[in-house]
């Protein structure tokens, strides 16, 4: 139950859910597509992502970029702690949705109550 409502939650629609694949992931978690963009002045996207969820309230979130390359965002307790780049990353919530930034130009958009802990 609580995977199928993440992947609803990830805003994928049955088909998107279905077809969705992202490099490196098991393709058994909650698969869907989050808005983001990886380069200046380029518009957000929907990108094909994978959330797993650890029963220790950990959870990593894969996302495929448009150019291709797969970031990995790692969460404690719905925070967001670490990515798989080496740049810098910050984080703000409103209205339910979480902003990931992480320079110089990836902004990630995942719905809040989705890496919480249930």
């Amino acid at each position: 139950m609580r995977v199928l409502t993440l992947a609803l939650t990830l805003t994928a629609t049955q088909v998107a859910a279905q077809s969705a694949t992202v490099s490196g992931t098991d393709g058994q978690n909650a698969l869907g597509t989050i808005p983001c963009a990886a380069i200046a002045d380029q518009p957000i996207a929907q990108c094909p992502a994978e959330l797993r969820l650890k029963d220790d309230g950990e959870a990593t979130l894969a996302v495929q970029l448009p150019t291709g390359e797969v970031r990995r965002i790692y969460f404690e307790n719905g925070e967001p702690t670490s990515s798989s780049s080496t740049s810098p990353m910050n984080h703000e919530v409103s209205g339910g949705v979480m902003m990931i930034f992480i320079e110089p130009n990836e902004v990630f958009e995942v719905p809040a109550n989705a890496v919480k802990p249930q």
